[in-house]
């Protein structure tokens, strides 16, 4: 039997990277799929990808930072799939600058996008999932700033990743009660579109990949399966877990 037939997932993000990897298993394991993104062609290009291999999918364009945008999927999803089971909130931004040359506005920029879009996703999808007594969401963080910091690494980057740790907890913590689990996933260092140049220069992979005991960045897929088991009712007794997928990084 597939692991997900007849939920329905929204997925932020999903236009690129994780969120369209997560998006694709996900159907092939029989979720209904509400693909979001600001990125409407990319978006179009999963959704059509995956009706093509059989899967279901719709899209809408998603501003994660907008309370009236949020409303708006979750009632797009609720009419067309009937209700909502699993929420992947995987929508981010990085940080280029060190603490000394960071500045404020991008530091709040940052914050919004990965941290305070969680919260909003989180409180639009709750009753819904009340509605269908449960359900699963899944909160994307890190290793960097969550579980160890990264002298240089942008500021804030790191703060948001690790208040979605502190969210998640607070979610799920109170969420549980209605059947709903909240957790979250901290990857390390992965081949995704935010990290190609860094994939692409030879020399510098090599000297990266030095410091990961499994002597390589992860792939998308690998994410993809940890976020399938999580939303799966295989984790049913999982609540504020950390499902930490880095390859050793965080352990030297």
């Amino acid at each position: 039997m597939k692991r997900l037939k007849n939920k329905v997932a929204i997925i932020t993000g999903a236009a690129s990277g994780f969120g369209a990897t997560d998006a694709k298993l996900f159907a092939k394991e029989g979720a209904k799929i509400m693909l979001t993104d600001i990125n409407e062609e990319n978006l179009k290009q999963v959704a059509e990808q995956i009706i093509q291999d059989g899967g279901t999918a719709i899209y809408a364009t998603l501003n994660v930072t907008s309370p009236d945008d949020w409303q708006k999927v979750v009632k797009k999803a609720t009419t067309e799939f009937g209700g909502i089971d699993i929420l992947i909130n995987n929508a981010g931004i990085a940080g280029y600058s060190s603490f000394l040359e960071s500045d404020y506005d991008t530091f709040k920029k940052i914050l919004d996008v990965n941290l305070n879009s969680q919260y909003l996703g989180i409180k639009a999808v709750a009753p819904a999932m009340i509605e269908r007594k449960g359900g699963s969401i899944i909160n994307m963080s890190s290793t960097v700033g969550a579980t160890v910091a990264l002298p240089g690494g942008d500021p804030g980057y790191a703060t948001s990743k690790g208040g979605v740790r502190a969210l998640t907890m607070q979610a799920a913590a109170e969420l549980i009660g209605h059947n709903i689990r909240v957790n979250s996933i901290h990857p390390g260092i992965f081949r995704t579109p935010m990290n190609q140049a860094l994939v692409d220069n030879v020399d510098a992979y090599q000297q990266a990949v030095q410091g990961i005991p499994a002597k390589r960045f992860g792939e998308a897929e690998e994410i993809a399966n940890a976020a399938l088991f999580l939303a799966s009712d295989e984790s049913s007794y999982m609540v504020g877990s950390e499902l930490v997928v880095d390859g050793g990084l965080t352990i030297i």
